[in-house]
């Protein structure tokens, strides 16, 4: 039976054809170090790894979220440790003032600590990040959370201006973490110093006078609710760093463990890969070989 010239290249041609676009799927798979090298070779594998590496990059995002939001509670509890200074020193300022022994000059030496003390506490009730947002203002970023109006009388020149509401974090999934704190009791603390200080830096102010001794208590208490406030939330920052410690460890075992998956479902056996590649090489050179001989032959020659 004769075979056409034609017909037998088409057929040796188709054949080198699919050898040739194996051999360089099977190349690509090396290259790539992926088994897949498109959708159609493995559908439900080609689906499964999508919704892993859809998993990765929400580890990933989650992890940076909680990078970011880490370093936002590590400035506002460096801030409010400095709070917790100033409101500490402020207290035993006044309780070394309430001593009866003092006279109208310690009072007024005093006060120049005291008023030192009062203004570096405004000054971080109201500090700001490296963006220009002030931390403890609530979600009202923009504003100071402490405003002054000198307009007011003695005692009541400070309030809150911010508000208490919390600037939630996706840190999981289905999990949120609140990024900020609010100082709204530090005006009264502040307002209670400014009295306080009022009467300390009056000429001849005498330390036994009930009044005197009833607004430096006043202030006292205050300062002593002040420290016990901001003690609070500097523990409510520490266990918020905790918990994103164990949320960030539990996405890092999350991340290997997505990539062992990753690489059961769609990795390449480069041993057998690249026994299959041999294979095919081989078999194509052959092909090719056989091909060229045959056509050679003359079908008109005698032996």
């Amino acid at each position: 039976m004769r075979i056409a010239n034609g017909h037998f290249s088409t057929t040796i041609q188709s054949a080198l054809s699919r050898g040739n676009a194996q051999l360089g799927d099977l190349m690509t798979q090396m290259a790539k170090g992926e088994r897949l090298v498109r959708p159609s070779d493995d559908p439900i594998a080609s689906v499964r790894l999508r919704m892993l590496e859809r998993d990765s990059v929400m580890l990933k995002q989650y992890r940076s979220n909680v990078s970011a939001l880490g370093i936002r509670l590590q400035q506002n509890e460096t801030q409010l440790d400095g709070m917790l200074g100033s409101v500490m020193s402020a207290k035993d300022m006044l309780l070394w003032a309430l001593d009866g022994a003092n006279t109208p000059e310690d009072l007024n030496a005093m006060s120049t600590s005291l008023r030192t003390l009062r203004d570096t506490l405004l000054a971080s009730a109201n500090a700001r990040n490296s963006e220009g947002h002030y931390l403890f203002s609530g979600t009202a970023t923009s504003t100071a959370p402490i405003a002054y109006d000198p307009a007011q009388p003695v005692g009541a020149r400070y309030s809150f201006v911010g508000n208490t509401n919390q600037q939630q974090v996706v840190v999981g999934n289905g999990i949120t973490q609140a990024g900020n704190v609010s100082v709204e009791n530090l005006a009264e603390v502040l307002n209670q110093m400014d009295s306080a200080l009022a009467l300390m830096e009056s000429p001849g102010v005498r330390i036994n006078d009930p009044a005197v001794r009833a607004t430096l208590a006043a202030a006292e208490r205050a300062l002593n609710d002040g420290i016990g406030s901001i003690s609070g939330k500097i523990a409510q920052l520490g266990g918020a760093q905790n918990t994103l410690r164990v949320l960030d460890d539990s996405h890092a075992a999350g991340q290997v463990s997505n990539g062992e998956a990753q690489q059961r479902v769609g990795g390449l056996d480069v041993v057998a890969t690249y026994d299959q590649l041999t294979r095919h090489t081989v078999a194509i050179q052959a092909t090719y070989k056989v091909y060229g001989q045959i056509m050679q032959l003359n079908p008109f020659q005698l032996l």
